[in-house]
């Protein structure tokens, strides 16, 4: 089984970053998992719908509009990644997660299981660090990525 693992976002927005800088993180401190992927998918295109139809299952971590102070990281599994992405205004990107995701259903192959990960910002504006209540977010998300994976391979 092959996870994927997309981190989305804009590196130079700030905290719109932070699914990308917890990809890098998983690459270099969770690099031993096996029959995982790990993708910068910067700030999504229509390009990533072939990649995520050969995936088992996807992990996708992204800066989301959580009604909760900066820094929270909330998963969303399966149906509730659906339902939370068809919320208007969860995502900055030129294209949605939902808008891909359609996509890639309409073909039958969206993988069976799915997550969000989703971590809300502080700042997305012009600036390539991550605030530190974002970046103190990275790695209780790392691991809620990692817990998934191991249930998913079991």
């Amino acid at each position: 089984m092959k996870t994927l693992v997309l981190g989305i976002g804009n590196i130079l927005l700030s905290d719109e970053g932070v699914g990308i800088h917890t990809v890098n993180y998983l690459q270099t401190h969770h690099a031993h998992l096996t029959a995982v992927e790990y993708l910068d998918g910067g700030t999504l295109s229509f390009s990533l719908a072939p990649i995520i139809e050969e995936a088992d299952n996807l992990i996708v971590i992204d800066a989301a509009q959580l009604p909760a102070p900066a820094g929270t990281v909330q998963c969303f599994i399966d149906t509730q990644m659906d339902d939370f992405l068809s919320t208007p205004k969860r995502s900055v990107h030129e294209i949605s997660l939902i808008d891909l995701l359609t996509m890639v259903r309409l073909t039958e192959r969206l993988p069976q299981r799915r997550a969000l990960i989703g971590i809300q910002p502080h700042n997305i504006d012009w600036g390539e660090q991550l605030t530190p209540q974002v970046a103190a977010a990275i790695e209780p998300a790392a691991d809620l990525a990692r817990q998934l994976i191991q249930e998913w391979n079991e």
